[in-house]
């Protein structure tokens, strides 16, 4: 029976994990000057480029899972883009211990995601994408 559920469930997968990127890419496009504190808050240079950056990964690789366009590849981007931001800005082992358990939450709630993402990457998109299509 999941056999025959492999390909849409690898379709609604990655809809459901890229919703999580383009969501926070728009989120920083609407909140531009907020994305830009945030980063330099973290202590990071050129802060208005590296949000300008970041909304363009995050939506056109976003995009890219869904559609299952070159998915891999966005997977692959993705996952290091987030491994980097979870070190950078949930690094809950630096908080007081009355402080980290959201920051841990949210650790580890990318770390899963870098999961999920690395599986894409390893297993393409499935029959239901543009990657397929393109591969005929």
């Amino acid at each position: 029976m999941l056999n025959t559920l492999q390909n849409p469930l690898a379709l609604i997968g990655r809809i459901l994990l890229a919703l999580m990127f383009v969501l926070a890419g728009f989120s920083k496009i609407a909140g531009f000057d907020g994305t830009v504190g945030y980063i330099a808050s973290g202590g990071l240079p050129a802060p208005a480029l590296l949000a300008v950056l970041t909304i363009i990964l995050e939506v056109g690789g976003g995009l890219a899972i869904v559609f299952g366009f070159q998915a891999r590849w966005a997977a692959l981007a993705l996952a290091g883009f987030t491994l980097l931001a979870s070190f950078t800005f949930h690094a809950f082992w630096k908080l007081p211990a009355d402080q980290q358990m959201v920051q841990q939450l949210l650790f580890m709630k990318n770390i899963s995601v870098v999961g999920g993402l690395l599986v894409l990457a390893a297993f393409g998109a499935g029959a239901i994408s543009l990657d397929a299509k393109r591969s005929k």
